[in-house]
């Protein structure tokens, strides 16, 4: 445990956020669930004949340099001796379920980040519990008696401080930060601050910026040409400040869908027939959410891994199969070079909203309300006699 104290005792009543994040979460299941892989180097994804990615890597792997979204053949070079290990997301979600119970016990307020990793706000629970340390020090015992796994702890003031606090001394982690956050954040690197990617970072250290503090004291004017109009948003983390709010029960910000091709396609047809069945995948998905989605983006990587995206916001959002394809064909065919090898193909939907009622949709064209009819029935069939039971024909627009 790591309690990083730079603060008078005024400041120690601050209100905290509690950042907790499961240790290398998958690997670790499938370890706990095989004794016979605990101490190993495992890797949770493909194997290098499946043309996998690594989704995740034990800690055993990691020494060697492994990565999640590393290719597996990669991975394999770099340590000879990795097991591979299938995914069982229906197991993780389930695990998921169980740990977000044991949150609930000490706050309604958890927002998920993803299946391994939340935010809480403890404020209103510490007349119940004690403070935030003995909050978050219950939770870790919880986990580990009840599920036998171990989860990072990060706690501060607010949730940029938290997020980074509980990676600090991972895994089995537990560290706090008190006031004043800027000598604590002034020594790490420049990349922490969220949104400054690695070629930011190349061209802040270009420039010599390599920390925080760096960042901090620079000149807007030298800062503005690396990072745009996130500026001002980037100097308020730098400075420790963070007003944003825990959030229960967050909606989804997107949905995507995507496949890795067992070899290399080359040809259109087949191409477009995927993402076709991706298509139809993700708007039934969306219609069961009874959601729709202004923003269409397709996701391509091709077979030296370069990966790329394109996507359209439309003037008004839809769940409509047919129309999500149009969009999504027009983006694949205007992507597309003469000559390709796509490894992989996806499609993602953003700007998610809950879809009009009926009577907001009076005057949609007649085209449309045949489609969202064909859409009823297609579910109706694929709900009774299973996923994909039946699929459109042809890749017309």
């Amino acid at each position: 445990m790591v309690d990083r104290k730079f603060a008078s005792e005024k400041h120690r009543l601050s209100p905290m956020i509690i950042h907790i994040d499961m240790d290398a979460f998958y690997a670790s299941v499938e370890q706990r669930d095989n004794p016979g892989l605990a101490g190993l180097p495992i890797v949770v994804g493909g194997t290098p004949q499946q043309r996998g990615v690594v989704a995740a890597a034990s800690y055993e792997a990691r020494k060697f340099g492994i990565r999640s979204a590393m290719p597996s053949s990669t991975a394999v070079k770099l340590c000879p001796e990795v097991v591979f290990v299938p995914m069982r997301m229906k197991h993780y979600t389930n695990i998921s379920k169980q740990i977000r119970e044991i949150f609930l016990r000490y706050t309604p307020l958890v927002e998920p980040l993803s299946l391994d990793e939340a935010f809480l706000d403890v404020e209103g629970s510490t007349h119940l519990f004690g403070d935030a340390s003995e909050i978050a020090t219950a939770i870790k015992d919880d986990i580990r008696k009840e599920l036998g796994l171990t989860a990072s702890v990060g706690i501060a003031p607010n949730k940029f401080v938290a997020k980074i606090a509980s990676d600090l001394e991972k895994p089995n982690g537990f560290v706090k930060i008190d006031p004043p956050l800027k000598l604590f954040l002034d020594p790490l690197d420049v990349n922490n601050l969220w949104g400054i990617g690695k070629s930011t970072e190349n061209k802040l250290k270009a420039i010599g910026i390599h920390t925080i503090r760096d960042f901090r004291h620079s000149d807007p004017d030298v800062l503005r040409p690396c990072v745009g109009s996130s500026l001002e948003h980037l100097l308020q983390l730098a400075n420790g400040e963070d007003d944003r709010k825990v959030v229960p029960h967050r909606p989804a910000v997107t949905m995507s869908r995507e496949t890795t091709f067992a070899r290399d396609i080359d040809d259109i047809e087949t191409l477009e027939s995927s993402l076709l069945a991706l298509t139809e995948q993700l708007a039934a998905r969306l219609r069961k959410k009874n959601l729709s989605a202004r923003t269409i983006g397709i996701k391509l990587r091709y077979s030296n891994f370069k990966t790329i995206t394109r996507s359209q916001t439309q003037p008004t959002s839809t769940n409509v199969t047919q129309e999500i394809w149009k969009t999504a064909r027009m983006l694949l065919r205007s992507a597309l070079g003469e000559n390709f090898k796509i490894r992989l193909v996806g499609i993602q939907t953003s700007s998610l909203e809950d879809t009009p009622s009926s009577e907001n949709t009076l005057f949609e064209y007649p085209e449309v309300e045949r489609q969202k009819k064909i859409d009823r029935v297609v579910d109706d069939l694929n709900q009774r006699f299973g996923d994909q039971a039946i699929r459109r024909g042809g890749n017309r627009p």
